[in-house]
């Protein structure tokens, strides 16, 4: 099934999917419109990076999109130096939980992940929380890799907010990407 029109069967096989890898903890899947402005499609491999609580439930949800070549757990928002579960782990680092996802634009397009990002991957309304975990480093943020990816980035929040699809504001920031460093040992 083509990710050009996200269906709610599609949604919903994500949004199962989600829920498995995120320690039993069921979240809502939204149907939501695709975003109105999206970047241009480019010829190579192109990464996005994305934070929104725990990360291998988000890294899961990734993993299995068409046009995904890879996602990777790791973290975004602070220094190298303290780019480490242990410290990012006690809130006070300025990283986020985060995934970077690496894809080819000519089969999924940045905005197709950030809908699949705000449909089923976390909930973009929980402010630095996801479920039971809660801090900094579990907010909802998007670290955009260039000006196209952060202007698809603030239309697309400032659209699902003006849609009233979700109950609540989202709480997702856009943060500059300082630099994606992985974890390592998880």
């Amino acid at each position: 099934m083509p990710l050009l029109s996200l269906s709610r069967a599609t949604l919903a096989a994500a949004g199962a999917l989600f829920a498995m890898g995120s320690a039993g903890a069921a979240e809502t899947a939204f149907v939501i419109p695709p975003p109105a402005l999206d970047a241009p499609a480019g010829a190579a491999q192109e990464k996005a990076v994305i934070a929104g609580g725990c990360f291998w439930g988000v890294q899961a949800v990734f993993q299995h999109v068409k046009g995904v070549t890879s996602a990777v757990s790791g973290y975004a928002g602070g220094q190298a130096s303290t780019a480490d579960y242990d410290t990012v782990s006690g809130g006070r680092s300025g990283h986020a939980e985060s995934v970077e996802i690496t894809y080819d634009p000519s089969q999924v397009s940045y905005g197709q992940l950030l809908q699949i990002y705000f449909s089923v991957a976390h909930d973009p309304t929980q402010l630095n929380r996801q479920g039971p975990d809660s801090g900094t480093q579990y907010r909802s943020t998007v670290f955009p890799a260039n000006d196209d990816q952060r202007k698809v980035a603030e239309a697309y929040i400032a659209q699902l907010n003006k849609s009233g699809v979700y109950p609540k504001t989202l709480a997702t920031t856009v943060e500059p990407l300082k630099g994606f460093y992985p974890a390592e040992g998880y």
